[in-house]
């Protein structure tokens, strides 16, 4: 499994490739993610090139459902979840190449998808993970804890791995 981190990047990486298709940033993001991917492999790269077109086809309205159109959402809720699905996706192809890597490749896949993003995400540079924990504008990466209170308000994340819970009794009521 991959520290925190990593995982934050390749979550970036999925987002970018969803975000940036359709967009005037496509051929760039496609072209960049299918050389990283490619590792400078040709035939491995094209079929990159492939895979990121089909992706690009399902997120266009009305494009192509993976297993049939039967199951597709009519409208935004078919276009949200498609852009889900794929973000996972892609999210799940930058974990896999980084996890199959030894040690000091995968440091410089690291560095080398940092700087892609930098370069190419629509999204601006701060949504990029630094190599330590970091915040943007659509969340965090940490590495280690993190304590979420709201004495009667509310709080909320979103987990990407495991999460322990520890309940302490309410404190005295509010208002």
């Amino acid at each position: 499994m991959l520290e925190q981190a990593l995982a934050a990047l390749a979550a970036a990486g999925g987002t970018a490739v969803v975000q940036a298709a359709g967009t005037e940033a496509w051929t760039a993001v496609r072209d960049a993610v299918a050389r990283w991917f490619g590792r400078g492999d040709e035939r491995r790269e094209r079929a990159e090139l492939e895979r990121l077109d089909r992706t690009a086809a399902e997120l266009e309205p009305g494009g192509p459902e993976p297993g049939g159109d039967e199951d597709r959402e009519p409208g935004a809720a078919g276009a949200e979840q498609a852009r889900i699905r794929q973000e996972a996706a892609w999210q799940a192809r930058f974990e896999g190449l980084l996890e199959r890597v030894d040690d000091a490749e995968r440091a410089r896949l690291a560095a080398e998808l940092r700087a892609l993003l930098e370069r190419h995400s629509p999204a601006a540079p701060a949504a990029v993970p630094p190599a330590g924990p970091s915040v943007g504008r659509d969340g965090m990466a940490v590495g280690g804890d993190v304590h979420l209170r709201a004495d009667g308000g509310v709080a909320g994340g979103v987990i990407h791995g495991g999460a322990h819970v520890h309940p302490r009794p309410p404190g005295p009521p509010q208002g």
